[in-house]
C-alpha cells in the first residue's frame, strides 16, 4: 500500500468521499452528520491522504488542524473492496506520524455512536483513543461519540 498526500481531484477519491458522505447521512439525522464534503476538505487547515494499491484506491483520511497542538481526524474511509485488509489502521498510523511531525500533541475525532460505526470505534480504541467530551464546537449528541488520543 502506498499512502500519498492529496488526491481530491481524482475521480476514484471523489466517488469514495461521496459514498462516505451518503453513508453518514443514511445512519444519522442531518444535524448529526459531521462528514466533510469535497469542498470542505479543500480548506487550508486540512491535510488529506489517499492509500493506493497500484491504480486502485484503497482508502483515505484527513487531519484538520484545530490549534497548533490539537488536530481532528476526519474522512477516514476504506473502499469496500479493501475492507479488513488493515487499510484504516495503516492510514491512522500515517496520520498520527504526520501529526507528530507537525508538532501536534493531541488528535481527537467524532464518529457515530450506534451499530454501523462500531468497527470504527473499535479501531480507534485499539489505537489508543479514549472517549471524551465534545471539542472544537461540537455539542453532546446521542448520535456522536467523541474520542481523543494524546501523542507522546
Amino acid at each position: 500500500m502506498r499512502i500519498v498526500a492529496g488526491g481530491l481531484e481524482h475521480p476514484q477519491v471523489q466517488d469514495l468521499l461521496e459514498v462516505h458522505l451518503r453513508s453518514s447521512q443514511s445512519h444519522s439525522p442531518p444535524e448529526s452528520v459531521h462528514a466533510l464534503n469535497l469542498d470542505a476538505l479543500r480548506h487550508p487547515s486540512i491535510r488529506f491522504w489517499t492509500a493506493w494499491d497500484g491504480e486502485d484506491l484503497m482508502g483515505c483520511g484527513a487531519l484538520k488542524i484545530l490549534t497548533p497542538t490539537h488536530g481532528e481526524l476526519k474522512s477516514m474511509r476504506t473502499a469496500d473492496a479493501h475492507l479488513r485488509k488493515g487499510v484504516a489502521r495503516q492510514m491512522l498510523d500515517h496520520i498520527e506520524a504526520e501529526a507528530r511531525a507537525l508538532g501536534l500533541r493531541q488528535i481527537s475525532l467524532e464518529t457515530g455512536s450506534h451499530a454501523p460505526f462500531a468497527a470504527a470505534r473499535a479501531l480507534y480504541a485499539r489505537a489508543g483513543f479514549v472517549e471524551c467530551g465534545p471539542f472544537a464546537g461540537y455539542v453532546l449528541d446521542p448520535y456522536s461519540t467523541f474520542m481523543t488520543k494524546h501523542l507522546l
